[in-house]
């Protein structure tokens, strides 16, 4: 029996969670996938406190913005987290979707030498479209790729989340003492290893959409270390609202950890003006 003493909230809300996944699963995958969208952006999305924390984010990053395409930002971003759930939990439908995807970019020929070359590899993201896509059609082009993960705070869904990041090709370590040794190994056999560095972690301040942000630095971190390329890569949702367009970038040229940390950041910052809906305003980037 678990020392963790029980958490009836979060308990509540892993059941709420269950539920809705599990309504949308007994859909086709072209129904459940917008209609969690539809159920994010809606009453939950507002229940659970999310779509207040966009709009002040909005509010923060771009105050000069009229207010209604403010909301039409935090709309469009809590429809693709909503998407991005269920899409996370079909495993099956979603990768014989994005099976079908040619990843695009500088970063694929220069992914491809690493692997030739038995150098491990490191390819950076942050919470845009759905970055699982990208995951997913790398391993349907032949590569074994883990995941480095930040765990939830909810302890019952994170549970059964890491058995869907599992399920999509790779090893899966979290953030942290216990997941230290596994992805070491995995990087120092000339693994490849997928990391979002855009949440709220680490001392480091780098200024993320006009506004100062603390900044893991431990990708680039990790490439300086084990000499492994970083490759920016993203997977941006098109206009159907159920494919996607995947591009790996090329990679960042060795430096520093907080140039090449900051490199990585206007990379997303580029991705973030262009398609603002697709990032997770939901998250708590800046304080």
């Amino acid at each position: 029996m678990s020392d963790t003493p029980f958490q009836p909230l979060a308990f509540a809300q892993n059941l709420v969670v269950r539920g809705l996944i599990g309504l949308g699963l007994a859909l086709p995958y072209r129904w459940r996938v917008p209609l969690l969208g539809a159920i994010l952006r809606g009453p939950v999305g507002r229940i659970a406190g999310y779509r207040q924390r966009a709009e002040a984010n909005l509010a923060l990053i771009w105050p000069d913005m009229p207010l209604a395409n403010r909301k039409k930002i935090a709309t469009q971003s809590l429809d693709n987290a909503g998407r991005t759930l269920i899409e996370n939990y079909s495993t099956k439908d979603f990768q014989a979707r994005q099976a079908q995807i040619i990843p695009q970019g500088a970063g694929v020929a220069a992914l491809a030498k690493a692997q030739a070359e038995g150098r491990a590899a490191i390819l950076v993201s942050g919470h845009f479209g759905n970055y699982e896509a990208a995951r997913a059609c790398l391993v349907a082009q032949g590569y074994t790729i883990g995941g480095l993960y930040r765990p939830m705070s909810n302890r019952y869904f994170n549970a059964h989340y890491v058995q869907t990041m599992e399920a999509f090709g790779g090893p899966v370590f979290p953030q942290g003492r216990a997941g230290t040794t596994g992805f070491v190994k995995h990087l120092k056999a000339g693994g490849l290893l997928v990391l979002l560095f855009d949440q709220r972690a680490g001392s480091n301040q780098i200024c993320f959409l006009g506004q100062p942000a603390r900044t893991a630095l431990s990708a680039a971190e990790l490439a300086l270390r084990y000499k492994a390329d970083l490759i920016p890569f993203y997977a941006t949702r098109q206009p159907d609202g159920l494919g996607f367009a995947v591009e790996l970038e090329a990679p960042i040229p060795h430096s520093s950890a907080l140039e090449m940390t900051t490199a990585l950041t206007r990379s997303l910052e580029a991705r973030i003006i262009t398609n603002p809906g697709q990032w997770f305003w939901i998250h708590r980037r800046w304080k």
